[in-house]
């Protein structure tokens, strides 16, 4: 019996069970296809890396004795569906039972149900084996609940799984977050780890890709890539992030500088959503590094957090709430970006950098990708829709399972409130304190109003203008309101008039 099984390009797991042994009988299959590069605007080194991990995948199982398909973009037997090509394997290949792993985002989900339903041939879809949790394992904890809390969800994984406790199962430093001594700007020292990852010339598979007529964005830097190609360079990125950024991770993660567009960041995420490693080992790896006592308690804290506790907790509310999630606009925003979204070319300093990082590099760090960009576009009233598929095209390490509920949930508010007990916005006053962005800045960081003053600032208190009737109630937001209460209401209409000014013009900010 000839079994057909497909490999989606975010599952590049050689240890998966599935490939434990070699069997004639079995065919896997990895496409390139325009229905993966096509249904939103990708970055240029997202599909390179994403092809380029792939096509070294395909050759690596083909090493190991098994027997592989592999389909490039250019390919003339290539129908660009993911369905239409499966029927030419199933046929070409006389194929009698066809299986594949969960896809992780709903759309392929939903795609790859709907064909096995219709197939004449059995079919059978297996885990990932890849996250901590299951599907519906936060829905399962927080039930039909308004907010889901994260840290509610946090410390259950970390009982679950034995990760940083004390024999009591108490958790180790008598605490379970750090996140108060995790906000230190970063002043230039200490010196910043070398950046160790290899260098890979893709320039051939660029020219293929731009040949079949991919659009996309951002800078491609296709003869001098820097982002892993298979699970050994994961590793060794692991390591060096370990040895050189995990003991200064703690104390600036949030910190922001245009001197360093990496500062002590792991630029793990693509590796770990590609499956090229596993979180457990990158979770391990952390919390030995903490026992050992070659890394602070806060900073393994706040990396492990990240990936025991917030990853899989967004991947638990995108698999509960889609499809309907992906259409929530709590504030009816609907701007459309600025033009700068695709160029980075702003007198806004922070915004200069955080997107022209991004373009750069398909990378910026959270903080940058949520209180710099995010609080821009909430404040500016940016169309939710229009803000996801940026963030999902811009980042390499973007697939939709954990971009959606960051960007609409986090970032934007977009869902009233389930993520988010608040929204997360500010003035200049936090950029400027996690950051040297404002330094030089053509806009001036205290002022409200006037041609000259950052825009951040009377967006902010306009915002809170706007939307009182859906936030004065939020207990978590008393603080602004009774400060906002203290402007005169000359005071308020300047700064609505500022700030109405700002978003009738965003294209020249």
């Amino acid at each position: 019996m000839t079994i057909l099984r497909l490999i989606l390009g975010d599952q590049l797991n050689p240890l998966h069970s599935w490939f434990a042994q070699t069997d004639s009988n079995v065919v896997y299959t990895l496409m390139e296809i325009r229905q993966e590069t096509d249904y939103v605007l990708h970055h240029a080194q997202k599909i390179i890396g994403i092809f380029a991990a792939m096509r070294d995948f395909a050759e690596s199982l083909t090493a190991r004795g098994h027997r592989v398909h592999y389909l490039t973009i250019d390919d003339s037997d290539n129908r660009q569906s993911l369905t239409a090509n499966l029927d030419i394997l199933i046929t070409l290949y006389q194929v009698q039972h066809f299986e594949y792993q969960f896809p992780d985002e709903w759309r392929l989900d939903q795609q790859l149900r709907t064909y096995c339903q219709n197939l004449a041939i059995s079919s059978h879809a297996c885990d990932s084996e890849h996250f901590y949790s299951q599907r519906d394992e936060a829905a399962q904890l927080f039930g039909a609940k308004a907010h889901w809390l994260m840290e509610m969800f946090y410390r259950r994984m970390r009982v679950k799984h034995s990760v940083l406790l004390e024999e009591n199962q108490r958790p180790v430093g008598g605490q379970w977050n750090f996140d108060h001594d995790n906000r230190k700007s970063w002043p230039g020292v200490p010196a910043v780890p070398v950046d160790t990852r290899p260098r890979h010339d893709h320039a051939t598979l660029w020219q293929e890709i731009l040949a079949a007529g991919v659009n996309s964005f951002g800078t491609a830097d296709a003869d001098d890539f820097r982002w892993p190609l298979h699970r050994a360079e994961a590793l060794q990125q692991l390591e060096a992030f370990i040895a050189g950024g995990l003991p200064r991770f703690g104390n600036f993660q949030d910190a922001m500088s245009r001197r360093s567009w990496r500062l002590f960041h792991s630029l793990l995420s693509f590796a770990l959503n590609t499956k090229m490693l596993n979180p457990r080992e990158v979770v391990e790896r952390a919390e030995h590094a903490y026992r050992e006592g070659h890394a602070p308690l806060a900073a393994a804290e706040g990396f492990i957090r990240q990936i025991l506790g917030w990853r899989e907790y967004v991947r638990g509310v995108y698999w509960e709430k889609m499809p309907d999630y992906a259409m929530h606009n709590f504030f009816g925003h609907d701007r459309p970006l600025p033009s700068w979204f695709w160029t980075g070319e702003t007198r806004m300093n922070c915004l200069a950098a955080a997107i022209g990082q991004s373009l750069q590099y398909a990378y910026a760090h959270h903080i940058q990708r949520l209180m710099v960009i995010g609080n821009f576009a909430l404040l500016a009233g940016l169309a939710p829709d229009a803000v996801h598929r940026w963030y999902l095209g811009v980042y390499i390490d973007a697939f939709e399972w954990v971009e959606l509920p960051n960007t609409l949930g986090m970032s934007q508010f977009a869902d009233g409130g389930l993520l988010a007990t608040k929204p997360y916005v500010s003035s200049a006053a936090y950029i400027d304190r996690m950051s040297d962005y404002c330094k030089g800045c053509f806009y001036d960081k205290k002022a409200r109003t006037g041609d000259r003053a950052c825009p951040f600032n009377a967006l902010y208190w306009n915002f809170f203008i706007r939307h009182h009737e859906k936030l004065n109630r939020n207990p978590r937001l008393s603080m602004v309101y009774r400060n906002l209460n203290r402007f005169t209401s000359n005071e308020r209409d300047a700064i609505v008039r500022r700030a109405e000014a700002v978003v009738e013009d965003l294209d020249r900010l």
